[in-house]
């Protein structure tokens, strides 16, 4: 779930204006959420509500993308107050220990209106590499005087291969996160 977070961030990356600029991730217009398989008769969704983030952008040169996401693993939000409880516990997350997902790019293939953000995502204390597809949204101007650009990404991860194997096969494996990525010129 804090893969999640960190992925939608990676996708923001990748669409940006012409010129090169830095953004900040703007967490009032951002989600971060991921799908998981329940019982294999149902899909769960939840979210992650606090994180933060920024990326480099250079529409000329869209390979120079570079992102940087942290998501609060307590901020997990499933809409259910005791489930959350048990996601932030050792059986899981262990949010104690493991405070935060984190994400760094390590590349970026494709043009300005979508490709691939790879990265190592950290989640339980374990990294990987993940891949993002990446889709640029939109970029102008916003009321404040600002620019912003958007992006959406998606990734699948196995939470197992981050060591959380707890419910295995009742709680999937697989695991879908989705971001919906919007960015603050700075």
């Amino acid at each position: 779930m804090k893969t999640t977070a960190t992925l939608l961030f990676s996708s923001l990356l990748l669409a940006g204006p012409a010129l090169a600029a830095d953004y900040k991730v703007d967490p009032a217009h951002t989600t971060v959420v991921f799908e998981v398989g329940h019982l294999q008769v149902s899909t769960l969704l939840g979210r992650f509500n606090e994180f933060e983030g920024d990326y480099h952008f250079d529409g000329d040169n869209p390979g120079a993308a570079k992102a940087r996401f942290t998501i609060q693993a307590e901020s997990i939000d499933t809409n259910h107050e005791d489930r959350d409880k048990h996601l932030r516990s050792p059986d899981f997350f262990d949010v104690r220990q493991y405070p935060t997902l984190d994400f760094e790019s390590t590349g970026y293939e494709g043009d300005k209106d979508g490709g691939k953000l790879a990265g190592n995502l950290t989640v339980h204390g374990v990294t990987k590499p993940v891949t993002f597809d990446v889709q640029f949204i939109g970029e102008g101007d916003d009321p404040w005087g600002g620019y912003r650009n958007g992006f959406n990404a998606q990734a699948e991860i196995k939470r197992s291969d981050f060591g959380m194997s707890y419910g295995l096969p009742g709680v999937g494996d697989d695991i879908t996160i989705r971001l919906f990525v919007e960015g603050i010129r700075q």
